[in-house]
């Protein structure tokens, strides 16, 4: 075993993977929200949301606001920023059951990757794990496409790129030290809530110039201005939106403390690749909520997943 060849602490599992649970829910909930509201506002009102308990844990977890956590931290806000944009724009154009397990895939190796030219290693019998957990979040996501919607080229890239725009917010928290603290993630959340709002105003303001017709398709029907709430169950939204933006700052926070939990060489690749892993917790509740039925493949995909989290925690 060479010298940066090392064991996955046990912490470090538990703490991605919760992370990964938790971002399903999130991602589950922002879901929900988006079918009354425009996936543009309900990522600008996450965002706002979530910085409150950020500020609350403050005192507890402590943060230490140096130029480095300001510059990691401004590094993760944006990347997670373009992440969502570009995100947003390919699932506009192009097949969800293709397109979302590419930007699950990319999240995962731009940190592996770049974990793995900086010389850090696992076992071999990580590296399986490793491997196997891609191909879980591969079965996990995909979904039948009844949309008739066609890949293309631009819809491809830009689910790669938004990949690796949340791929870059592990990367930010990494680098931005063990005596971070909340540091990055109270710097993200906000530059994050600020550039979300402004697409917002920048949106609802071209929507209602003269000429609509120019703004019309991709990134104006996922954008556009506020939907109409439903007749029933305002209430219940407000509840759905405000769920989802704790969950997704705790999701934030967990993956904090899993990349700085032990500080050893394997714990980027393994968190990267762990929090990858959040479509299991999207379609868990889908299936238990909404009813929707798993497919034999999604099956096999969360037992595979858990599987290599096993795996990870043991070997």
């Amino acid at each position: 075993m060479s010298r940066k060849e090392r064991r996955t602490p046990l912490i470090t599992v538990a703490l991605g993977l919760g992370a990964a649970l938790i971002y399903g829910v999130a991602d589950f909930l922002g879901g929900l929200a988006s079918r009354s509201l425009r996936p543009l506002v309900v990522t600008a009102v996450t965002a706002g949301i979530g910085i409150v308990p950020l500020l609350i844990a403050l005192p507890l977890l402590g943060a230490s606001f140096t130029g480095r956590t300001l510059v990691w931290g401004l590094a993760a806000g944006a990347s997670g920023a373009v992440g969502v944009v570009l995100l947003y724009s390919a699932l506009a154009i192009g097949p969800m059951s293709i397109l979302s397990p590419v930007t699950s895939v990319f999240s995962a190796l731009l940190p592996v990757t770049v974990s793995l030219l900086t010389g850090s290693r696992l076992s071999p019998l990580g590296d399986v794990a490793i491997v196997a957990a891609l191909v879980a979040m591969i079965l996990v996501a995909s979904v039948k496409d009844a949309s008739g919607a066609r890949l293309t080229p631009r819809g491809l890239i830009s689910a790669a790129v938004a990949g690796c725009g949340f791929g870059g917010i592990v990367l930010a928290y990494d680098a931005s030290g063990s005596h971070a603290g909340l540091a990055p993630l109270v710097v993200s959340r906000v530059l994050q809530t600020i550039a979300m709002s402004a697409g917002v105003a920048l949106v609802v303001r071209r929507s209602a110039a003269p000429a609509p017709h120019a703004f019309r398709g991709g990134l104006a029907d996922e954008f556009g201005p506020l939907r109409p709430l439903r007749s029933r169950g305002p209430r219940r939204l407000a509840l759905v939106v405000v769920a989802c933006g704790l969950a997704d700052a705790t999701a934030n926070a967990l993956i904090q403390a899993a990349l700085h939990a032990t500080g050893t060489a394997a714990t980027l690749p393994t968190v990267s690749v762990l929090y990858a892993l959040y479509p299991i917790g999207t379609v868990v509740l889908a299936a238990i909520v909404l009813r929707e039925r798993l497919t034999a493949v999604q099956i096999g995909g969360l037992a595979l997943g858990f599987a290599a989290s096993a795996v990870l925690a043991l070997g």
